[in-house]
C-alpha cells in the first residue's frame, strides 16, 4: 500500500497556476496583448494564502477584485494618452484592461478576502477555513486502545 501526503489546495492551485502561466507565456490561447501583464506569485501559508500581483503603472482606482462562486478575478487597465504632435515609435508595455482569474480552494474563506496596493504590487490575501487548518490530534494513552486490538488481530 502506497501512501502519500495531500493537500488538496497546493494541487489544485498548481493545476489552475499551470494553466494560466501556460496562457501567459503564449502556450495556451489568450490575447497576445495581454501576455506578461499581470504576473502572479502565490504562497500558502500557516492561515492564509497570499497572492501578489505585479501592477506597475496601473492607477490603484482602477483595479477592481471581485469574488463569484470561487473565482477570484483582479482586473485593472492602464492607458496612456499622447499629444497631438507626439509619435509613438516603440511600443512593448502592455495597454488596456487586464484580468487574470483564480479559481480558488473549497478550503478558502471566500467571503473574507482582503487586498492592499502598494508600489505597483496588489497583494490579496485570502484566509483558510479553520476545518482546513491543520490540527493536533489527542493521543489517548490507556492500556487495551482499539489500536492495539485491531493490530493483535
Amino acid at each position: 500500500m502506497l501512501l502519500t501526503s495531500i493537500d488538496p489546495f497546493v494541487q489544485e492551485f498548481d493545476r489552475q497556476f499551470d494553466r494560466l502561466a501556460r496562457q501567459a507565456l503564449g502556450r495556451g490561447g489568450g490575447d497576445d496583448s495581454a501576455r506578461g501583464a499581470m504576473a502572479l506569485d502565490g504562497v500558502r501559508r500557516k492561515d492564509d494564502v497570499l497572492l501578489k500581483f505585479d501592477l506597475p503603472g496601473i492607477d490603484p482606482d482602477s483595479i477592481e477584485v471581485t469574488v463569484d462562486r470561487g473565482v477570484l478575478s483582479v482586473s485593472g487597465s492602464r492607458e496612456e494618452e499622447y499629444g497631438d504632435d507626439d509619435r509613438l515609435f516603440v511600443r512593448e508595455r502592455p495597454m488596456g484592461t487586464f484580468t487574470r482569474r483564480v479559481y480558488l480552494s473549497e478550503h478558502l474563506d471566500s467571503d473574507k478576502v482582503d487586498a492592499a496596493y502598494s508600489n505597483g504590487v496588489l497583494a490579496v490575501r485570502i484566509p483558510v477555513i479553520e476545518r482546513a487548518k491543520p490540527r493536533k490530534v489527542e493521543i489517548q494513552k490507556t492500556e487495551n486502545t482499539f489500536a492495539q486490538k485491531s493490530i493483535k488481530g
